[in-house]
């Protein structure tokens, strides 16, 4: 994996739990990011373990009470399959938060670093105009309410576009792979469409025609 699509995945997993302060975050080491994200997929994985655990046992008690009536038997079938997804993403988390350690080991760690602390500071620094852009973007949501990984995911994208320099395009396929990564089904092009309205909304207006101005 690039550098950069490492260090933009870091930040993403460590941004809750990294210091709000700008000079504590100055001073975190790579090794304190790589912590904090494994921590966060490992709540991400207790999380929707505890979910399916809790949807398992309501499909397997509806199974048993549902003296065979055709509608309790397929809402119990339905919330048996959502118990095997959620378990199949924590597996698939469980995967990531091994791996990402090893994957860091074997690429350039300074300029991981380097471009995770940039886009953490930026966030931080930037927070309430990326705030505002987001929220001019959203039609009828809150950013606040919004799953967490979905709202940093926009965050770091609008970072990205914003005020590093990243073009557009690139910035928003990169947001749109790591919310197929971490979010749920829909989640990817709920965030491509909001980037798409905040590019739109970034875009120059054209000047009126002439004509119209006589």
């Amino acid at each position: 994996m690039q550098p950069r699509r490492i260090a933009r995945e870091l930040a993403l997993l460590s941004l809750s739990q990294m210091p709000n302060s700008p000079e504590q975050l100055e001073k975190e080491q790579l090794t304190n990011l790589v912590l904090a994200a494994v921590r966060t997929l490992s709540s991400e994985i207790q999380e929707a373990l505890e979910t399916a655990a809790a949807e398992l046992k309501r499909g397997s008690d509806r199974l048993l009470n549902s003296q065979t009536r055709a509608t309790d038997l397929h809402s119990a079938r339905v919330m048996v399959g959502e118990a095997i997804e959620l378990t199949q993403n924590a597996i698939n988390r469980l995967g990531t938060a091994v791996e990402f350690p090893e994957i860091i080991q074997l690429t350039n760690q300074h300029e991981v670093r380097a471009y995770a602390m940039e886009i953490l500071q930026t966030i931080n620094r930037r927070q309430l105009e990326v705030n505002e852009i987001l929220t001019q973007a959203l039609q009828d949501w809150q950013l606040n309410r919004l799953p967490r990984i979905d709202r940093d995911i926009l965050r770091l994208a609008v970072v990205e576009m914003e005020f590093l320099g990243i073009p557009e395009r690139v910035a928003i396929n990169e947001a749109v792979e790591l919310a197929k990564r971490y979010s749920d089904e829909e989640g990817h092009r709920f965030i491509n469409g909001v980037l798409r309205r905040v590019t739109n909304r970034m875009k120059p207006q054209a000047p009126p025609a002439m004509e119209n101005l006589l």
